[in-house]
């Protein structure tokens, strides 16, 4: 394999493939050597190189070293960062530090032909007492991703262990992610430190974790507020009732009004999710009238009975208006 098209090979793109087309890339092999899920004897050496890869061509400066020196990339990066004393025939000239500039005495230092030179190589402009700066001294860049969580460990907060991988890190770390209370789906957990690792005297960049919430069977969520639908008798409905309807915290008992009609909504303040500032959000019951699908006879013969003695027509309240179902195409 040609080692300047190498990274480009191992991932499957082109040459000329933009950061995205890398990233999406990088992501499918990713998913399907990561040790994790893959278990063969080579997926762990594997999933080194795709990270290493992606690390490289998603970086403009390293991608550009690679493309001009190819497996030679790394020594123009190392010339770069030397801090040696050097010195020349010609004149003194000390090593460059994070501050420290360099001395050159009159007309033994041809300022411009090094500028030229370190601008062909690192596509930047060598500035005196300051040549490396740019380059040594760079924040990582902030890493984003979704981190699933249930309703109940986003309701009840406490800690989850991620596995996670930093941008162009070949080893897996053990996050710990703390979920407050006081979060929604969306929210985000900003974790310093733990995005691409910074250059030289540079800041590590910051992991930003989006709040994704799993689907539960029992909620959905507006906000803070949890929807439910909970089904009810036409006696309960009529009558009114007591029915018991289970909350994230636990159960509780909801009081049915007298003639409730189906689809109506019941507010129930403070069982929703909490907020950060204090309160919570609602819960909010979606009543749902059932009718049972069988009658024993008993059960027949008070409804005939009914039948005969009501003068309840819903016809007559209601009327037929049209339905907001839409005909299937």
């Amino acid at each position: 394999m040609d080692k300047i098209n190498e990274y480009y090979t191992l991932l499957g793109v082109s040459k000329n493939a933009s950061k995205n087309e890398i990233q999406k890339a990088y992501r499918k092999l990713a998913r399907k050597y990561h040790p994790d899920v893959n278990k063969s004897n080579d997926s762990d050496g594997m999933f080194k190189k795709i990270n290493e890869a992606k690390s490289i061509l998603t970086d403009p400066e390293k991608r550009k070293l690679y493309d001009q020196y190819g497996a030679n990339w790394q020594d123009a990066q190392h010339y770069a960062q030397q801090k040696d004393k050097r010195s020349y025939e010609s004149g003194n000239w000390q090593g460059f530090g994070e501050s420290q500039g360099f001395r050159r005495d009159a007309g033994s230092f041809d300022e411009d032909r090094y500028s030229d030179i370190f601008s062909s190589i690192f596509g930047g402009q060598a500035k005196e007492g300051n040549i490396w700066g740019n380059i040594n001294n760079q924040k990582g860049r902030t890493i984003e991703a979704e981190i699933e969580v249930s309703l109940a460990e986003l309701f009840h907060g406490g800690t989850k262990t991620l596995s996670w991988h930093s941008e162009g890190g070949y080893a897996a770390e053990k996050v710990q992610v703390k979920i407050p209370q006081g979060l929604r789906d969306g929210s985000v957990i900003r974790l310093a430190g733990k995005g691409e690792k910074g250059t030289g005297s540079g800041k590590d960049g910051d992991l930003m974790l989006r709040i994704k919430v799993l689907p539960d069977s029992r909620f959905s969520l507006d906000g803070f507020d949890l929807i439910t639908t909970v089904p009810i008798s036409p006696w309960e409905a009529a009558l009114g009732a007591k029915v018991t309807v289970s909350t994230v915290a636990g159960m509780i008992n909801l009081t049915i009004p007298e003639g409730c009609q189906s689809g109506r909504k019941l507010r129930v303040n403070g069982k929703g999710l909490s907020k950060k500032r204090g309160g919570a959000g609602d819960l909010i019951v979606v009543v749902e009238i059932q009718v049972p699908e069988s009658l024993s006879v008993e059960e027949q013969k008070l409804f005939r009975e009914l039948e005969k003695k009501s003068t309840y027509n819903p016809r007559n309240s209601g009327g037929q208006r049209a339905s907001d179902i839409k005909r299937a195409a």
